[in-house]
């Protein structure tokens, strides 16, 4: 293979890699029955690639290859320690003989592997918490740094719950398989949530360079419409419109610099009008249902904003009657910092800080740098120099991701001019 064949070669496997690892792995745990090997052999696989498909040119069906080496890599690897351990000749056997017949892991209607093992990783077994980490870190990939943030907690912590929810999956023998018909609602909701963490990690990277993961966006988006196709209940619908309405905005949301803009400065020519009618599409059906849940209702507060044709024409009063239904249906600080914006949105800025000044004394969000980054810009509308900018060095001081810091420091800056200027608005 000539020198350019060999560096598409390369190109392809890290490409696979960012696209379709977890895949692989979610194949390989339902091939291999065990969370650890899968992960052994999915490394192993890639390494192979990196190895052989240079020389030997990229298979027609990279990820059936991926499987199958992946498959060989570790009965081989079973084999080899089978002396010190008997039961894995058997268990190598066992494996062996089970996928022999090409179909089972080669097939492309391996899609739905992941969903399995979400519903695997979401089984009533395990504590709720360790459901979430479990799902998040090996059908996403995600660290336990960036799952740990969308926790609030610490990394240790939920290296931990990702530990002892392995163990248990092992030791109770928990299947690797779809619930029934009957079972799949009641582990419906930490499936939802499990999905709409992804999708959150994506629209809203953690940390880093780039406001955005469009991956994880992208993976939450297919999950949730596998399991729509599986089970189409209201809820599933809500979730799946929510996303899409929000990722409508994805094009206008950053300046070609990498730079956030504002909801109320986007070019909503750039909004995606096919997302945006299929979310509106499925909030109208989710609706009608009458079995409105939260996810539906936030979907609903996407869909007011998507049909706006400028941030001055949106319907503000129903926004508010949304976020009031939703503090009804799931009560959260974050939530109400959202429903005092829209309400100072509505009533003018006084009003939105007098509430978010007392979601902050009530110690609530405290370290949340987008409860004071919205305190900084109503005390900014208000002219109140002084306070705005210890609530945007507040929030500076908060915020993991650069784009994020930009923009508070540009804010910052443009406070400057109006140090003598308290009265201007």
């Amino acid at each position: 293979m000539n020198q350019y064949a060999a560096s598409n070669a390369h190109q392809m496997v890290d490409s696979l890699y960012r696209s379709d690892s977890r895949r692989v792995f979610a194949t390989l745990i339902r091939v291999l029955g065990d969370f650890d090997l899968a992960e052994e052999a999915l490394q192993d696989a890639f390494t192979a690639a990196v190895e052989q498909w240079p020389r030997d040119g990229v298979p027609s069906n990279p990820r059936a290859w991926l499987v199958s080496t992946g498959r060989f890599k570790a009965i081989d690897a079973m084999r080899r320690r089978a002396r010190f351990n008997a039961s894995l000749a058997t268990l190598a056997e066992k494996i062996e003989t089970d996928t022999r017949a090409s179909g089972v892991w080669e097939d492309e209607g391996v899609e739905d592997d992941q969903l399995r093992l979400i519903f695997t990783c979401c089984h009533p077994a395990l504590p709720a918490e360790a459901r979430s980490a479990l799902t998040l870190r090996e059908v996403c990939g995600l660290t336990t740094e960036e799952i740990a943030h969308a926790f609030l907690t610490g990394p240790p912590t939920v290296a931990q719950r990702i530990v002892r929810a392995k163990s248990k999956i092992r030791d109770a023998r928990i299947p690797y398989q779809l619930p029934s018909r009957e079972d799949l609602p009641d582990r419906l909701d930490t499936v939802l949530q499990v999905i709409y963490l992804v999708f959150n990690e994506g629209y809203s990277a953690s940390s880093g360079d780039s406001l955005t993961r469009p991956d994880l966006s992208r993976e939450a988006i297919r999950l949730a419409r596998l399991l729509y196709d599986l089970l189409p209940e209201p809820e599933v619908a809500g979730l799946l419109a929510l996303m899409l309405l929000h990722e409508s905005r994805r094009a206008a949301r950053t300046s070609p610099e990498g730079d956030i803009i504002l909801l109320e400065n986007q070019d909503r020519s750039l909004w995606n009008r096919d997302r945006i009618a299929e979310g509106v599409a499925l909030v109208e059906k989710a609706l009608a249902s009458r079995q409105i849940g939260v996810y539906t209702i936030q979907a609903a507060i996407s869909a007011v904003h998507s049909e706006a044709s400028s941030a001055s024409a949106t319907d503000w009063a129903q926004i508010v009657g949304l976020y009031d239904l939703l503090m009804r249906a799931n009560p959260s600080p974050v939530v109400d910092l959202n429903r005092a914006v829209a309400i100072a949105m509505r009533d003018g800025p006084e009003a939105g800080l007098n509430l978010i000044d007392e979601i902050l004394t009530r110690g609530d969000l405290a370290d949340y740098y987008l409860a004071h980054s919205a305190k900084a810009e109503l005390c900014r509308r208000l002219g109140r120099t002084a306070e705005s900018r210890g609530s945007y060095e507040r929030a500076l001081s908060l915020a993991r991701q650069e784009p994020e810091r930009r923009f508070l420091e540009r804010r910052l800056r443009e406070l400057e001019p109006q140090l003598t200027l308290d009265n201007y608005a």
